[in-house]
């Protein structure tokens, strides 16, 4: 797998090239921001790029915002955002603005690198992954009344699993239930939320930003 990363920590980034290497990776490009991301990849194809959230010049959002870019540059490329900050917001506005092969995962879990691999390795294939953290964080609180309310103590844990990027077949093994009733439960998830039935890979993700957006900000 060819990968690029963009960090504005130098130890960060070494770490992290030298952890996936001694997993079979092949890290193409390394740069302390986005913009300077961008300037070297250019000429080398990709497979997939980590990114981190805040980097140079603000310090705010430059890691969607090179994200955004990137899918409008090269749109099979996956694109995995590193972040320490446990923020719905933030993932929101990544699934808004990049819906497909993304995924928003926090440095502090990113300890396996095999778990690491796994997670470029689906966005690369145009899946979704979000933390486990903070889709239990959302679990945990209080949501604002919204469609969400209506789902039932099991679908609303199939769409918990559906934030964390998890296939039906997956969500199955996790849930110890049979495929098909998941896929029962998913259709009932896209029908309470007034998704239409046609569109599964997209509704996919319109629940999951559904879900996020029923929640409070996290502190």
């Amino acid at each position: 797998m060819r990968l690029a990363i963009a960090d504005d920590s130098g130890l960060f980034r070494s770490s992290l090239k030298l952890l996936l290497e001694a997993s079979g990776a092949q890290v193409i490009a390394s740069a302390s921001s986005g913009s300077d991301l961008l300037a070297v990849v250019k000429e080398s194809p990709l497979d997939a790029v980590i990114l981190d959230i805040r980097m140079p010049p603000s310090f705010t959002d430059e890691g969607i915002v090179t994200a955004v870019e990137l899918r409008r540059l090269y749109p099979p490329v996956g694109i995995l955002v590193l972040s320490t900050y446990a923020e719905t917001s933030y993932a929101s506005r990544l699934l808004e603005t990049v819906s497909t092969g993304v995924g928003y995962l926090l440095k502090d879990n990113v300890t396996d690198a095999d778990a690491l691999m796994e997670s470029l390795a689906r966005v690369a294939a145009g899946e979704t992954v979000i933390d486990p953290v903070i889709v239990r964080r959302l679990l945990q609180r209080n949501r604002k009344p919204s469609m969400i309310e209506t789902l039932n103590e099991r679908e609303r844990a199939v769409l918990g699993h559906m934030a964390e990027g998890r296939s039906n077949l997956g969500i199955a093994k996790q849930l110890f239930l049979s495929p098909r009733t998941i896929e029962t439960h998913v259709s009932s998830v896209f029908s309470k939320l007034g998704l239409d039935q046609t569109d599964t890979d997209n509704n996919r993700v319109r629940a999951v930003l559904a879900y996020l957006r029923s929640a409070d900000p996290l502190d």
